[in-house]
């Protein structure tokens, strides 16, 4: 099922092989590597592991990449790195896939269990003593930053609201939340649903599940691909031209190339769909840019550090939350210095890469200490969660920025 899946992917990315000169500089790059021994480097076990690979990895260490991505993006020739260690790592975990992995890559299924019993699961999450034996039994490190559940989901806030006079004149869009917005990440939904609103549009919010992405990045590929073709059918509401605008980082990641470039879907509805797929943050500053969006902002005074998630710097779209929150009077902008935060979806909750994801996000912590301990801005849920859990600041998505400054 892999190999025949995945085919016509790994003979294009394989084809890029080729096109490595040994320069070395997605090595330089790599936070991974740059923290310890356990990871042979990209080079080592991407191109150049490649030409010897016969569907199982030559180099182990393999399973230390992060998939952050660095790689791919630094890399002077277009040599896909990054995307072919995650299909060669799925394939070396097809046969022997650790249950911890399993079910760290089902957030729905964990936001669905612990939202009823919200106080209770949050409380239990926060002791040590069964910390410590998920540790031992799972293999979740016992200090991971595991997500809080709101107990209200937010397509249960959905179903209650009633849209502000005015919502529509501008026209519809459809808001893609990812299922962490849907059970964690809940005031973010909220708050991007409002601001859209408030500037004018109807916002349409179908059914929707998971993408996969947790599973891709655990190499859970079968799953992964019915579950971002599930998603493609939950947004494809009529009129199918309209706008999907998302806070979601690294899901819309999943449905502009992720889903396509290392887990092989090429389905034509999939790439429309990735097509029309905007980062809310990019949506609302191409408003901007046309002088279409409505600047009357409050001042807010704040100084605080900005962390462009991996996630979103490979979707090639820049800095749009940098250029919009600086719109905001008051407003001052530190952009993050750091080309990782370390948790790299799921990577930084194992225990045996805990310590790896601590040391690559510790520039990080320690510029967000800096400029404002009490404060930070990120665009994807998991890196919030580690920001959070390392500085003790208050993280959210620059909506909150947006949100507040409209007096909303």
């Amino acid at each position: 099922m892999f190999e025949e899946t995945s085919h016509e992917y790994n003979l294009l990315a394989k084809a890029s092989v080729d096109h490595c000169v040994k320069c070395t500089i997605c090595e330089t790059q790599c936070p991974v590597m740059a923290v310890t021994p356990l990871f042979a480097g990209p080079k080592y076990v991407g191109p150049q592991a490649e030409r010897f690979r016969r569907g199982e990895s030559v180099d182990h260490t393999l399973d230390y990449c992060s998939s952050c991505g660095t790689c791919t993006l630094v890399c002077p020739q277009g040599v896909k790195i990054a995307e072919l260690n995650s299909v060669a790592r799925a394939a070396m975990k097809k046969d022997h896939m650790p249950l911890r992995d399993q079910l760290i890559s089902r957030t729905t299924a964990m936001g669905a269990v612990m939202s009823p019993v919200a106080p209770l699961a949050n409380a239990a999450l926060a002791l040590k003593p069964i910390r410590f034996v998920a540790e031992k039994t799972v293999g979740i490190h016992r200090q991971a930053a595991m997500p809080k559940s709101s107990g209200k989901p937010f397509q249960s806030w959905w179903a209650k609201h009633t849209p502000p006079a005015g919502a529509g004149t501008r026209g519809r869009v459809i808001f893609f939340h990812g299922c962490a917005g849907n059970w964690f990440e809940v005031e973010t939904s909220i708050k991007a649903v409002e601001v859209l609103e408030h500037l004018g549009f109807g916002v349409i919010v179908p059914k929707q599940g998971c993408c996969g992405m947790a599973l891709q990045s655990n190499g859970i590929y079968d799953t992964a691909r019915k579950w971002v073709r599930q998603l493609v059918e939950d947004l494809n509401v009529a009129p199918q031209d309209l706008t999907i605008v998302s806070t979601a980082g690294s899901c819309q990641g999943m449905l502009k190339h992720e889903a396509r470039e290392i887990m092989g879907v090429t389905d034509d509805s999939l790439a429309a769909m990735g097509a029309r797929t905007r980062d809310i943050c990019e949506f609302l500053l191409d408003l901007a840019e046309r002088g279409e969006l409505p600047l009357g902002f409050q001042p807010v005074k704040l100084t605080c550090v900005y962390h462009a998630p991996c996630q979103l710097r490979g979707q090639g779209m820049g800095s749009p939350a940098v250029q919009l929150l600086r719109l905001i009077p008051g407003v001052e902008i530190v952009e993050s210095q750091s080309a990782c935060c370390g948790i790299a979806g799921t990577y930084g909750f194992k225990k045996e890469k805990y310590e790896i994801a601590a040391a690559v996000g510790k520039p990080l912590f320690e510029q967000v200490k800096r400029v404002n301990p009490q404060f930070a801005l990120c665009d994807t849920e998991t890196c919030r969660w580690q920001l959070r859990g390392h500085t003790g600041a208050q993280v959210e998505h620059p909506i909150w920025l947006l949100h507040k400054a409209y007096g909303l």
